[in-house]
């Protein structure tokens, strides 16, 4: 983080320079020194400063200078930095216009030129100011900024997609954050498309996309090379398994990934039965201690890249992406675990994003402060995400189509469900509609014993339903069942035709049926849908590459 500024405004270049000097020998360790020789410039600086997000300590400005005065600039710059020291430089004939200003424009102080020897006229003043503002300073965020509108499904996106790949941001509602109207007033945009990201360096971006986000934030996005031994298509646990175990095992390994490390896991809140962990751990924590571990070794974890198919030919195995790009292996991993199933009901589809959301929506915690919130979903994720929510939310209401929790959840959670005063649970409830015109504003629930429906308002959604694989990029060469889930291992013996199994020894565990073509976690046919069986199964896979790739 950079240190706080200390902005110094005088028309005069010697006066500037000495005074500039003086401040950089005293101050230089503590504070960065700015200069600007008219109000104009240094207003402009103010606002540069601001876009960035650095802290502004102190405005040291003299009172005459041609055009806008020092006082009229001060009133001006508290504007943008209202918790800044304002202190005037005069000559003993302005001292009357000085003390003015002391009650007209809050200045904290006022200097008599010469300020020399500084040691006896200058730090003493500065030093006590310095040290009340020091005791009440709170650095401002370094983060990227993002201003948007609660409703806004392309501002949920950008949060979304920020928080799951670990970068800082804070979050400016237009209608309710001051700040966030002050930064766009200071941007000067002609209509600027939202969400706006401003960057610590002062960039600004408008509605980017997850990419666009990716490249500036300096995630990786391309490979480095053509050809590696493993590419792991996938970042959930399964994946990141395979990628530690992989490289810290000799092989050159990729990991491809289209969202973002962790997976479906990776949007728990807490993840409490994971072994190693007592007090629990969030999924989106698992998942950067993951990525650290897993660059540590030396593999690289594309972002933003998605796998539109497998290509096996002879001993080459390959993926090509979206954006028609080629990347070669000795082996492939599948690990693109599963995704939340879509909740097919009228309106649900026009308010995603804007109040219905797939996933825990951690992003959205603050906003749901003091509101009512109904989670669609009977496992464990759903359970996680209601003790989340319950922390800020009025109310959460858990909508379960079963008749008990206890088949599809975990004992730990159920208790820890029912112990919490702020949590509901509705068996035997299915969402059968959503209404709202730019956001979610009611929901119809039906009991699917009895056939009753009640309309309720409602303003956020959280759906946790199914399981869907992500695998139509493997060709009909990679069986599958017909939910989609990828066979391996023995599975593929008990299949009819030739085309089952192509060589004459019997495929490896988790071996699909394309040789040197495996499969981990979620997506298998079959896998226990838990976190640590995943980081088993990615775990394990790479012993059976190995023994792949010693007979190619």
């Amino acid at each position: 983080m950079s240190k706080p500024v200390l902005l110094t405004v005088d028309d005069d270049p010697e006066v500037l320079q000495v005074l500039g000097q003086d401040l950089r020998r005293h101050y230089g360790k503590e504070y960065r020194v700015l200069q600007a020789e008219s109000a104009g410039e240094a207003l402009q600086t103010t606002e540069q400063l601001h876009l960035r997000g650095d802290d502004v300590a102190l405005f040291l400005v003299d009172q005459r200078m041609p055009g806008t005065s020092g006082v009229e600039f001060l009133q001006q710059a508290m504007k943008v930095y209202p918790g800044t020291l304002r202190v005037l430089i005069t000559a003993y004939s302005d001292t009357e216009a000085a003390i003015r200003a002391i009650n007209d424009a809050r200045v904290h102080h006022y200097l008599l030129k010469p300020w020399h020897p500084p040691e006896a006229h200058l730090y003493p003043v500065l030093d006590d100011l310095l040290a009340d503002w020091q005791a009440t300073f709170r650095p401002s965020f370094a983060g990227v900024r993002v201003i948007g509108h609660r409703w806004s499904p392309k501002s949920h996106r950008a949060k979304d997609f920020m928080a799951r790949n670990q970068v800082p941001y804070s979050w400016l509602d237009l209608e309710k954050e001051p700040e966030a109207a002050r930064l766009l007033a200071e941007l000067e945009l002609e209509s600027p498309e939202l969400p706006l990201l401003i960057f610590p360096d002062g960039e600004c971006l408008q509605a980017p996309s997850n990419q666009a986000i990716a490249e500036k934030v300096g995630l990786q996005t391309h490979a480095e090379n053509e050809l590696y031994d493993l590419i792991v298509v996938g970042a959930g646990p399964a994946g990141l398994a395979a990628a530690v175990y992989g490289a810290s095992e000799g092989l050159s390994t990729l990991v491809i990934e289209r969202e973002a490390p962790g997976g479906q896991a990776g949007m728990s809140s807490r993840i409490e039965n994971y072994l190693g962990f007592p007090s629990g751990i969030s999924g989106g924590e698992l998942a950067r201690r993951a990525v650290i571990q897993a660059r540590r070794f030396g593999s690289e974890i594309l972002s933003t890249q998605d796998v539109v198919k497998l290509v096996a030919r002879g001993a080459y195995r390959g993926v090509v992406l979206r954006d028609g790009s080629k990347v070669g292996a000795r082996a492939v991993v599948v690990a693109t675990g599963v995704s939340y199933r879509r909740l097919a009901v009228p309106g649900i589809e026009a308010l995603t994003g804007a109040g219905v959301y797939y996933g825990a929506g951690m992003t959205e915690g603050q906003s749901v402060r003091g509101e009512d919130v109904y989670i669609v979903g009977g496992a464990n994720s759903a359970g996680q995400a209601a003790v989340y929510f319950a922390d800020y939310a009025r109310q959460v209401v858990m909508l379960v189509r079963g008749e008990s929790l206890s088949i599809t959840m975990s004992h730990y959670l159920v208790e820890r469900l029912q112990a919490t005063k702020n949590i509901c649970i509705r068996t035997s409830t299915e969402v059968t509609g959503a209404m709202g015109e730019d956001h979610l504003q009611a929901l119809i629930l039906t009991d699917n014993r009895s056939g009753q429906s009640e309309t309720v308002p409602a303003s956020s959604l959280f759906i946790f339903i199914g399981a869907r694989p992500h695998t139509e990029w493997l060709g009909s060469e990679v069986l599958r069942d017909q939910h989609g889930f990828v066979l391996a291992g023995l599975e593929l013996m008990d299949k009819d035709g030739p085309t089952a199994w192509p060589l004459r020894r019997p495929p490896y565990p988790l071996e699909t049926s394309v040789p040197g073509v495996f499969v981990a976690g979620d997506v298998r046919q079959g896998s226990i849908k838990r976190v640590a069986s995943a980081v088993g199964e990615g775990s394990i896979v790479v012993q059976f590459v190995h023994r792949y790739l010693a007979e190619v």
